[in-house]
């Protein structure tokens, strides 16, 4: 018996550094297969190879399950494993096969096994290889690492843009005025040198017009006078300094200026044509071109990076609440705090005193708990930079009349009440208090962050927003949803008349869902992300998410939820029953690890009566007695308690129990109806293991009968060819019927699992099929009349109003103006639709063109 379970033993186990050195030692052709213990070897080809085996019978073969998540020397093929077969001879890699291609693994083992008889026999060398696969990936990562430094080192200085101030604006003595104007911007000006350019200076530098008839003139203009040279930033990085600036002159031609931006400095400032007075960098390219062009040596600034803001607690006492609100709310924004969170709620006594019992025993107690709940306050999260000590010295002085006499100006000298002399607003002293003082009126809570399909393009830029705003990702998952599970996501909108295009925009393509953590957590994110239409959130909170990457009301990049509760449901549909912990991250579940804790100690637990294994070390089939209840057992059948010491829920054995209580149970077990959740909670016995480890399948188109009827012959084959005592035998072959019950049940769900999988990429090939492409636009010399309008018309119509995807694929423009261009598609229909491009500025389009499909439902 133990020689027909070493024959069963194939594949070699290596978990260890230690173990795959010493298989590499070793002579011979091994076959490797890499996996993950997430996904486990792949069992499909056993059978392939133990025929291959038994039919070379070459001792020179063998073959070996090797796993990378243990393994120091296969590192590189974490995450990239499933399935790779690596062929080591000699201790050197000489092939490798990736995917479960039997035909072709078999074919390599037997040319490998060939060549290394060859090799052995001294009639050729073994060749070294490298797996082309992770050759790639290093290569990859090589020149990611590089990408990684030369943007570290970019981002390492501060973004510049340079100005010329012309002669014209210069002559007229205009150089004061634009530079107090380009300061009241918020520009820095880092560099200023007046200088007369020569004219080999202004032929290079303005080399690009040097085809336009003008260009002599302009020459001459340049070098008519003194010009001033600036080199302009602005804040701590310099970020859109050139595009700012761009705005802040305006249009190129001074006509255009004055009349589409009258505030601009080329309006007021030019003259005309090219003497309009300034000059700004186009790009970041041109302003590094330039910075080289003028100041050869100069080095821009380091960036000082992103300000770490602090938060507060401010609270608006109920008298103040009541009366002020508006008027210390105003001074707050003014005061360049950031309202972070916000809640008006009523304190009760208890909660009062909780909040303020370091005061416990002072004469003012008593009258600061009566004012604190006399009606509702208003707990403000304060954020800025020195929030803690800026909001301290907004406040003034603790003592209303020291507040008066030393800061008249103070918000408790202001807001304060002749006849008490409790002051009426609070804010933290230090980091720490800050912190206790926010979690209590701001305990930490859940929300659901969606970032949509139009807005994934940007995920990086609005998680960045995410943690400045104070936010811990407790749980992320990047997904596309189905159409099922937008419905369900979006349940609580069905019936509404965006319902259908709000389903259809959430499966257009991949979705970037979070569970976001933090002290008042669903209002908080409600607020960063703004007001539900883009245009509205630009008017209204210009800061947020919506106003910076929403389109419209439908692509408004991101979504959160309402409430708490809705946050919990959503949660549960996307993540499942997460735990949190105080701190807001997700609390480990622990019950997977105990049970396979409890597996590996009953592998080890030979001896003790728990699992006999033997010589190869292999678990055999357990004899634990199936779990039953009281009810299921019989009172006079009950089997005395072993001495050997059991836990409390460990049922009683069955040595004891007759076979026709077997018998019973067995019917019961048939007849007694299980759902898909006990069969997945069902713990997996120690047998079940062994035999999906040694391949034992059933065919998945049998009747469920039929399924029956071969368990029951393979326990009574067991029964028959055991040789031990009649108890044994039968306690083995209801371990077998009840392991092999457990293993068909989780067969039916993966079926059920397969078919929608099916169902869902007929769908998938059903809309390829549906689909139709073509062009639009226009491209002429000279350059045609703008905007473009065409109405597209399809082949066949469509059964339903199809979505309709577009990009820009052909562009040509005037060489030295801005190339600002709109393109948009509507009245999307059944039968067609319309296109519209339209540059705009100074923008001269010779041609332009989009590239369409339209796909059915």
């Amino acid at each position: 018996m133990a020689r027909r379970k070493q024959e069963a033993q194939l594949q070699q186990e290596i978990e260890t550094q230690e173990e795959w050195e010493d298989m590499l030692s070793k002579e011979g052709l091994f076959v490797v297969d890499i996996y993950q213990e997430w996904s486990g070897p792949c069992s499909c080809l056993i059978a392939n190879l133990r025929r291959l085996k038994n039919e070379l019978g070459d001792d020179l073969l063998r073959f070996a399950a090797a796993k990378a998540d243990t393994i120091d020397a296969l590192e590189k093929y974490r995450g990239h494993c499933e399935p790779c077969f690596l062929f080591y001879a000699g201790g050197v890699l000489v092939a490798v096969v990736r995917g479960a291609n039997s035909p072709k693994i078999l074919r390599t083992i037997t040319e490998q096994l060939q060549q290394e008889h060859k090799v052995i026999d001294g009639q050729s060398e073994r060749k070294e290889i490298k797996d082309p696969y992770i050759s790639q990936l290093e290569s990859q990562e090589k020149l990611d690492e590089d990408d990684q430094e030369k943007e570290e080192e970019d981002e390492g200085k501060k973004e510049i843009t340079v100005c010329l101030i012309k002669p014209d604006a210069v002559a007229a003595g205009k150089v004061p005025e634009i530079i107090a104007d380009i300061e009241a911007h918020g520009i820095e000006i880092l560099k200023n040198e007046e200088r007369h350019l020569t004219e080999e200076e202004v032929r290079s530098f303005y080399s690009h017009l040097q085809e336009e008839p003008f260009f002599d003139e302009l020459v001459s203009f340049m070098t008519s006078g003194n010009s001033h040279v600036l080199v302009l930033t602005k804040g701590r990085t310099g970020e859109n300094v050139i595009s700012e600036f761009r705005d802040l002159i305006g249009p190129t031609a001074v006509e255009e200026a004055k009349e589409a931006k009258p505030e601009s400095l080329r309006a007021k400032y030019g003259e005309k044509t090219f003497m309009n007075a300034l000059h700004g960098s186009s790009s970041e390219d041109m302003a590094m071109r330039e910075l080289a062009f003028f100041f050869p040596d100069y080095v821009a600034p380091p960036a000082e990076g992103k300000p770490k803001l602090q938060r507060t607690l401010a609270l608006i006492r109920p008298d103040a609440f009541k009366n002020h609100k508006e008027d210390i709310l105003a001074t707050i924004s003014e005061a360049g705090f950031k309202v972070a969170m916000q809640k008006e709620m009523q304190l009760t006594r208890e909660m009062a005193e909780e909040f303020y019992k370091e005061h416990k025993g002072q004469d003012y107690f008593e009258e600061l708990i009566t004012r604190m709940t006399c009606g509702p306050v208003l707990a403000l999260g304060l954020a800025r930079e020195d929030a803690i000590t800026g909001w301290r010295h907004m406040l003034g002085p603790t003592e209303v009349e020291k507040a008066k006499s030393e800061a008249p100006e103070s918000l408790r000298a202001k807001f304060a009440l002749e006849e008490t002399k409790i002051n009426m607003l609070h804010g933290s002293d230090s980091e720490e208090t800050a912190k206790k003082e926010l979690e209590f009126f701001f305990p930490m809570e859940q929300t659901v962050a969606v970032i949509k399909p139009d807005a994934v393009g940007t995920k990086d830029e609005i998680i960045d927003r995410i943690h400045e705003s104070g936010f811990r990702i407790a749980a992320q998952k990047e997904t596309n949803l189905t159409r099922e599970l937008a419905e369900e996501f979006y349940a609580e909108h069905k019936g509404k008349e965006y319902y259908d295009d709000l389903v259809e925009h959430m499966t257009s393509g991949p979705t970037y869902i979070m569970v976001l953590s933090r002290e008042d957590a669903v209002q908080g994110w409600r607020q960063v992300i703004g007001p539900t239409d883009p245009e509205k959130a630009k008017e209204e909170n210009p800061d947020s998410l919506r106003a910076a990457y929403g389109k419209n009301i439908l692509q408004n990049a991101v979504h959160g939820s309402s409430t708490a509760e809705h946050a919990d449901v959503t949660v549960k549909k996307i993540f499942g029953d997460l735990k949190f912990a105080p701190d807001g991250t997700v609390i480990a579940e622990d019950v997977p690890e105990q049970q396979e804790k409890k597996e590996g100690e009953e592998d080890t637990e030979a001896g003790e009566g728990k699992e006999p294994t033997n010589e190869t070390n292999e678990p055999v089939l357990s004899e634990e007695p199936t779990e039953k209840t009281q009810q299921e057992s019989k009172p006079a059948e009950e089997a005395p308690k072993e001495e050997e010491k059991k836990p409390a829920e460990e049922p009683k054995s069955e040595e004891a129990k007759t076979d026709d209580a077997k018998v019973e149970e067995a019917k019961a077990e048939e007849s007694e109806p299980k759902t898909e959740q006990t069969e997945s909670n069902e713990e997996q016995k120690p047998g079940s293991r062994f035999i999906l480890k040694h391949g034992l399948h059933l065919a998945v188109n049998h009747s469920e009968l039929e399924v029956l009827l071969l368990v029951t012959a393979v326990a009574i084959s067991g029964t028959v060819q055991s040789q031990n005592s009649n108890d044994e035998r039968q306690n083995r072959s209801a371990s077998v019927f009840h392991l092999m019950e457990q293993l068909y049940n989780t067969m039916k769900t993966q079926i059920k699992d397969m078919e929608a999988d099916i169902a869902a990429q007929k769908k998938q090939i059903e809309a390829l099929q549906n689909r139709e492409s073509g062009t639009a636009g226009q491209h002429k010399a000279p350059p045609p009349g703008w905007p473009y309008i065409e109405n597209v018309k399809f082949k066949s119509p469509f059964e339903e109003t199809p979505t309709v995807t577009y990009g820009l694929f052909l562009l040509d423009s005037l060489h030295n103006t801005n190339v600002r261009i709109s393109t948009t598609v509507t009245a999307v229909t059944k039968t067609g639709f319309r296109v519209q491009i339209s540059p705009w500025d100074d923008t001269r389009l010779y041609g332009a063109r989009i590239s369409w499909m339209a796909c059915g439902k």
